[in-house]
């Protein structure tokens, strides 16, 4: 029997073999039809991003609690005022930017796995701390600090979720984990309803919401026994065989689910790079990425004018409106309730029509639906106009959150949609001084002028400059 040399033996791969390698993972991954697998897997991320969002839309409903207690006023007499409501949305915001621009690379170095649970559990941490403080700075620093993880998060279960399914189901996949997600607002909007007027046990309501907001901790570990690295991530590290190994275990129960032999893997990818150890940052300003990167910029940073300038300040907008504080959280609850809804609706049709366009039409109907809603008086068109807007803002959420993951590699995934996301919390920083700003010398029509000129600016980045994307390999967009 022939045996190959020595030297042969223990020669390493080429770049090449490797990038080929990961090439071949990639078709094998693209190929798998959308059974209970792959499904799991999803709502596994999802549950972890529901506290996420638990903490992210707290914001808006402890709000009033917070200006009830005494430790907030609702608008001040300077653009910067600390001792306002606004510095409250604004430490939330600071800390996401600062998670998002600088630590979601993490999750390029470190896999998605790892930075997926750390910062669920920094958060956790962080948000418990939060709620047992006595002054406004206290909470504004320690909510900074909370919002760094929830930053991190975010753009890892993006970056995690992008990688694990298929193309065929990404718009779906997408839509589902909003769904999910998105679930966390109409409990927290009920939480804040019960709570938020009341101290039970002597402990100020809000202090209640924020606290069981905390509970994503005892979850983490959990799901990080469940959810597999991603074998993208690791074939891109060069990781082939542990990526194989991972990738035939999904394969074998897909195709037991499945019911016969999965189907045939398209042509690997020629043009895959070769794996990389590290992302470079200097990517994403040179072509292809470079135009990419600005597009996402602009989008980003006015996005979350339109979207956080509603969902951040809901009651406080129904307030201005002349409902009192107990019926604007009753009002408010009702208009979150619908939030799961646009994904749910999204998943019908996500992965039909073109991501961009799903992008555009969402803004255009929160800027109408913005600007009906600050004409209204009656409780029931308020709530009606403010349940339009919460779907269209859904709906651009389930867009956007697929379509920017898509148009990075994988080497430099998390590193770039970190770095373009983060303009959306330094804008959303901003914008609850502006929203404050606006309320204060223009009323509730001034706010939604002011998002209605966003959403323009939204309409024509993503319009005009927005690549296509839906039903394309993570490869072939990538190149």
């Amino acid at each position: 029997m022939s045996s190959l040399p020595l030297d042969a033996v223990h020669e390493p791969p080429s770049a090449h073999a490797l990038a080929a390698s990961a090439a071949q993972i990639n078709a094998r991954i693209d190929r798998l039809p959308a059974t209970r697998a792959i499904w799991a897997l999803v709502l596994m991320l999802s549950l972890g991003g529901w506290f996420e969002f638990y903490d992210l839309f707290f914001t808006a409903y402890v709000g009033p609690g917070l200006v009830k207690s005494g430790l907030y006023s609702t608008t001040t007499a300077s653009f910067f005022g600390f001792s306002g409501l606004g510095a409250f949305v604004a430490a939330s915001f600071a800390g996401l930017f600062i998670g998002t621009f600088c630590f979601t690379r993490l999750a390029d170095r470190y896999g998605r796995r790892t930075m997926f649970t750390a910062s669920l559990l920094w958060y956790s941490a962080a948000t418990f701390i939060m709620a047992l403080q006595t002054s406004a700075p206290a909470i504004n620093a320690w909510r900074l600090i909370a919002g760094i993880g929830v930053g991190v998060e975010l753009v890892t279960i993006d970056t995690y979720v992008s990688e694990l399914v298929p193309m065929h189901m990404r718009g779906r996949a997408f839509a589902f984990v909003h769904f999910v997600q998105y679930t966390a607002v109409p409990s927290v909007a009920l939480l804040a309803w019960w709570f938020v007027p009341r101290a039970p046990l002597g402990i100020d309501g809000w202090r209640w919401v924020v606290l069981l907001g905390a509970c994503g901790a005892l979850v983490a570990w959990a799901i990080r026994r469940r959810v597999p690295e991603s074998v993208r991530w690791l074939a891109q590290r060069g990781r082939t065989e542990e990526a194989a190994r991972v990738l035939a275990k999904l394969e074998a129960k897909v195709e037991a689910q499945y019911g016969r032999p999965l189907p045939d893997c398209a042509r690997a990818n020629a043009s895959a790079s070769a794996p990389q150890t590290r992302a470079r940052f200097a990517e994403i300003w040179q072509p292809p990425y470079r135009r990419r990167t600005l597009t996402m910029l602009v989008f980003n940073l006015f996005q979350a004018i339109g979207f956080y300038g509603f969902a951040s300040w809901v009651p406080t907008l129904l307030v201005s409106k002349g409902i009192t504080v107990t019926h604007s959280l009753l009002y408010a609850f009702v208009i979150a309730a619908s939030n799961p809804f646009g994904p749910l609706i999204g998943m019908t049709f996500a992965d039909r029509i073109e991501r961009k366009t799903l992008v555009v039409l969402a803004a255009l109907a929160i800027a109408v639906c913005g600007a009906l809603f600050a004409m209204q008086t009656a409780p029931a068109m308020l709530m009606l106009f403010g349940i339009l807007i919460t779907l269209g803002g859904t709906l651009l959420s389930v867009g956007y959150h697929a379509y920017q993951v898509e148009l990075f590699p994988t080497r430099m995934r998390a590193t770039a949609v970190g770095f373009v996301y983060s303009m959306s919390r330094l804008s959303a920083m901003f914008s609850g001084f502006m929203i404050a700003f606006a309320l204060r010398h223009f009323g509730v029509p001034g706010v939604f002028a002011l998002i209605t000129g966003a959403m323009a600016v939204v309409m024509a980045a993503i319009g005009f400059f927005g690549p296509r994307t839906n039903n394309r390999a993570l490869d072939d967009i990538s190149h």
